[in-house]
C-alpha cells in the first residue's frame, strides 16, 4: 500500500497560473499594505487557488513482481563431443533446483540451437534476447548459460543486451583439449569439363604445436585423385580435372590426431560443377532421307553443340567413275576427323549410312577403339542397315548390341517401352508412355534384328527391338532400329517426343551423371535430405545415412516411379553427409562448406569472459568445480556480482498497480467548510 497527492485542475494550466500570479500580488499588497486582516485574506486567496487546483489524496495497492532469471542452455553440435552432454544436464538440474528455492524468482530455461541446421554457428545471445523478448528490463535479475564457450554472437558491450543484470558462464568440457580439423579456404563453384580447378585448403591443429606434416586423402566421387602430405597451419593447393558435367564431389580427409575431441571435421567436401564447353557432334549422313533434317535441327537447335555434320549426297546408283576428290569443291577431311581429331569428338552419330568407299576399313577400327577407351556412337539405321554396306559388316559389328536378320517389317505399329525401359533413365516417363498404346504416332518399319547385348528400351510387336543400348569398354553405343523417328517431329498423328528421347539418348550416350542407371544421389528439400537411388533393379537395400555429427542413419528406401526409389530424412545438422547404398556412396554438404560449429571445437573462456566481465558476471569452467555449480546470491545493490565460488542475480523491486483510491481534498461540503472558515476568519479579524 502507497500513498500520494495528485492535482486535476478545474482551468487549464496557463489560466491557473495566470490566477495564481495574480493572487500572489494581492497578497503581497494586502500584507506590505499591513491591513487588518490580511494575512487571513491572503490565506483566503491560497485555499481559493488550491480549491482551483483540485487536490486529492492517492492510495495504491501493489503487487510485487518476480524477478527473471534467464537458464540458457547450449544444444549446439558441439556440445556432443567428450563429456559435454553429461556436464550439461548435472549442471542445468543443480541450477534449477537451487533456482528453485529462491523467493520471488522465476526461471526462464531457453535452449539454444537445438541443432535443426536451420543456422550456422552457436548463437545464444539471439535466443536469450527472443526468450526475455516479453520481460521488462526492469525485471531481468541475471542471466546463467551452460556452454562450451564457442558462442558466435557474443555482443561488443553490455549496452546490446538490453538489460542491466549479470551474465554468468559455466564452461563444459576440459582445458587442453585437443583436435585437428581441414577446412577449405578457395573453391570454385564452375570448372570447365576436361579442364581443371584449383582447391585450397588448410589444416589445423588446435592444442597442438603447428607445423607437423599430415598426409592428407583427397577423393573425386568416391575415387583417390591424391594423397598429398602437407604442414599444418600453412595453406595447400590442388589441382582437380573436372570429368563429367554435373557436381563433382571432391572430399579432403585428415587422420585423427592422437587424443583429439572429435574426428568430424577431419574431413569436408565440395561440390565443383561441370558445365561442358561444346559439346562436340559428328553427325555422318548416308542417302538423302527425309529425317536426316530432324537430327540437324535436333542439334543446331542446341546452342552448347558444335556440329560437324558429313553428308553423302551422291547414291550409289549413281556412280560414274569420277573420282572422290572431284566430287565436292573442297575436299571432305576425312582423315582428319576419323583419325587425327577423333578423340575430341563426345558423340558420333550415324544417320542411315551405308558404305560407298567414301571411309576406309581402318577408320571405322579407330571408331571401334575411340568407343572402347570412352567413347559414344549412334547409329540410326533404315533398310542400309540390311545391305551389304551395312555398317554392321565393318568392324564396328563388335560393338553393336543388334544382329541385323535380313529383312525389314513394314506395318503401322506403335513403338513401346519394354520392362526395363520403363525404369532406364532415358525412357523413364517418357512423355505419352503413360497411356496404352502410348500417346505418340505411329511408326511404319522395323529393322528386325536380334539383341546380343545391352538393353532393350523400346520394341514393336513380336518383342522385336526398336532402341538397343550397351556399353562397351569404356564407352557406349545405342542402336535405333527404325528410321521413321521424324513423323514424331513433323506431327503425324500428333507426333511424339522426339527431343526429349533423342536428347536424353545423347546425353546418356556422353555420359551425363543424372542419367546413369545405376546412381545414389542426396538433395536437399526444404528441412529434409532426400536419398534418391536410381536402378534397373526391382529391390534395393537400405541406404545408411552418415551425418555430420558421425551419427548412422538406416532408412528404408521406397519405390516412387519404376527404377526409381526414395527416402528421406530431417536435415537437422550442418555439415557433409554421407549415404550408401550397396556399393554406392554420394555426399552432400549443408550449409557453409566450413560450419563454425566444428571450426573451432575446443572449450574455452575467453569468448564469453568479457561480456561477463562488463556486465559483473562471472565464468567458471565445469570441470575444475568438481561437479558442483557456483552458490547463488541474490544481491540488491552492489558492483560486485561474482566471486570464486558465487554467482550473484540483482534483487528487483518491481511492482504491478493492482487497484487505486482518490480522496479529493475540496469535494462537496469539507471543501466549501473550508474556504467560509477562512474567509470568516478574515473578516472577524478586520472587524476588531
Amino acid at each position: 500500500m502507497s500513498y500520494g497527492l495528485t492535482f486535476s485542475p478545474f482551468l487549464p494550466l496557463p489560466a491557473l497560473i495566470a490566477v495564481a500570479v495574480a493572487a500572489a500580488l494581492l497578497a503581497g499588497l494586502l500584507v506590505y499594505s499591513r491591513t487588518r486582516g490580511s494575512v487571513f485574506r491572503a490565506l483566503a486567496l491560497a485555499v481559493g487557488l488550491l480549491a482551483l487546483a483540485n487536490p486529492s489524496f492517492t492510495r495504491e495497492e501493489r503487487e510485487p513482481l518476480s524477478s527473471v532469471v534467464a537458464l540458457v542452455v547450449d544444444k549446439s553440435q558441439s556440445q556432443s563431443f567428450g563429456e559435454r552432454t553429461q556436464q550439461t544436464e548435472a549442471a542445468r538440474a543443480q541450477l534449477a533446483e537451487r533456482l528453485g528455492k529462491l523467493s520471488g524468482v522465476e526461471v526462464r530455461t531457453i535452449e539454444a540451437d537445438s541443432g535443426d541446421g536451420s543456422v550456422d554457428g552457436t548463437r545464444l545471445f539471439s535466443a536469450l534476447s527472443a526468450g526475455l523478448a516479453d520481460v521488462p528490463p526492469e525485471r531481468v535479475a541475471g542471466a546463467i548459460m551452460i556452454t562450451d564457450g564457442r558462442v558466435h554472437d557474443t555482443p561488443e558491450n553490455a549496452g546490446a543486451l538490453g538489460f542491466s543484470a549479470p551474465v554468468h558462464a559455466l564452461i563444459t568440457g576440459r582445458a587442453g583439449e585437443r583436435d585437428r580439423r581441414v577446412a577449405l579456404e578457395k573453391t570454385p563453384r564452375f570448372g570447365i569439363v576436361g579442364q581443371k580447378q584449383t582447391v585450397t585448403f588448410k589444416v589445423t591443429d588446435e592444442g597442438a604445436p603447428a607445423g607437423a606434416r599430415v598426409p592428407v586423402t583427397i577423393r573425386r566421387d568416391g575415387e583417390v585423385i591424391g594423397r598429398p602430405t602437407v604442414t599444418t597451419g600453412r595453406s595447400a593447393s590442388i589441382d582437380v580435372d573436372i570429368t563429367h558435367a554435373g557436381p563433382n564431389i571432391v572430399e579432403f580427409e585428415v587422420p585423427p590426431l592422437e587424443g583429439e575431441l572429435t574426428q568430424v571435421n577431419n574431413r569436408t567436401a565440395v561440390a565443383i560443377d561441370g558445365v561442358r564447353d561444346k559439346l562436340r557432334v559428328l553427325l555422318v549422313s548416308g542417302e538423302p532421307n527425309v529425317g536426316e533434317r530432324t537430327w540437324r535441327n535436333l542439334l543446331k537447335s542446341d546452342a552448347n553443340v558444335d556440329l560437324v555434320h558429313f553428308t553423302i549426297l551422291r547414291p550409289p546408283e549413281k556412280q560414274d567413275g569420277t573420282p572422290i576428290n572431284e566430287l565436292s569443291l573442297i575436299a571432305f577431311p576425312t582423315r582428319e576427323l576419323f583419325q587425327t581429331k577423333i578423340k575430341d569428338f563426345d558423340l558420333i552419330i550415324f544417320d542411315r549410312y551405308a558404305q560407298q568407299g567414301v571411309l576406309p576399313q581402318i577408320y571405322f577400327d579407330n571408331i571401334v577403339r575411340y568407343v572402347r577407351a570412352g567413347g559414344a556412337v549412334l547409329v540410326a539405321a533404315g533398310t542400309d542397315f540390311l545391305d551389304t554396306g551395312s555398317l554392321y559388316n565393318t568392324p564396328l559389328e563388335e560393338i553393336l548390341p543388334g544382329i541385323p536378320r535380313g529383312e525389314a517389317t513394314d506395318a503401322p505399329y506403335h513403338a513401346k517401352l519394354t520392362d526395363p525401359g520403363k525404369r532406364h533413365p532415358v525412357t523413364r516417363n517418357l512423355p505419352g508412355s503413360e497411356s496404352d498404346p502410348p500417346h505418340w504416332s505411329r511408326f511404319f518399319r522395323v529393322i528386325d534384328a536380334q539383341a546380343r547385348s545391352g538393353t532393350s528400351l523400346m520394341s514393336a510387336p513380336g518383342d522385336k527391338p526398336v532402341l538397343l543400348v550397351d556399353r562397351v569398354g569404356e564407352g557406349r553405343v545405342a542402336l535405333l532400329l527404325s528410321d521413321h523417328i521424324w513423323l514424331w517431329a513433323r506431327g503425324y498423328e500428333g507426333g511424339g517426343p522426339h527431343i526429349d528421347l533423342l536428347r536424353r539418348l545423347s546425353h546418356w550416350l556422353m555420359k551425363e551423371p543424372d542419367l546413369e542407371e545405376e546412381r545414389l544421389k542426396l538433395t536437399v528439400s526444404g528441412r529434409d535430405l532426400v536419398v534418391e537411388r536410381q536402378t534397373m533393379a526391382d529391390q534395393v537395400p537400405p541406404a545408411t545415412v552418415t551425418t555430420p555429427s558421425g551419427a548412422l542413419r538406416t532408412l528404408t528406401l521406397a519405390q516412387v516411379e519404376p527404377g526409381l526409389w526414395q527416402a528421406k530424412t530431417p536435415a537437422d545438422e550442418l555439415g557433409l553427409w554421407r549415404a550408401q547404398n550397396g556399393t554406392l556412396n554420394a555426399l552432400a554438404n549443408i550449409g557453409p562448406l566450413n560450419p563454425k560449429e566444428f571450426a573451432e571445437v575446443t572449450s574455452t573462456r575467453d569468448v564469453l569472459a568479457p561480456i561477463a566481465a562488463a556486465t559483473g558476471g562471472g565464468v567458471w569452467r565445469l570441470a575444475d568445480l568438481n561437479g558442483q555449480v557456483p552458490r547463488l546470491v541474490q544481491v540488491s545493490a552492489s558492483d560486485r556480482l561474482a566471486g570464486e565460488d558465487w554467482m550473484g542475480l540483482k534483487t528487483r523491486d518491481v511492482s504491478v498497480v493492482r487497484g487505486i483510491g482518490l480522496f479529493p481534498m475540496f469535494a462537496g461540503l469539507s471543501g466549501l467548510l473550508l474556504l467560509l472558515g477562512v474567509i470568516t476568519a478574515a473578516w472577524v479579524r478586520e472587524g476588531r
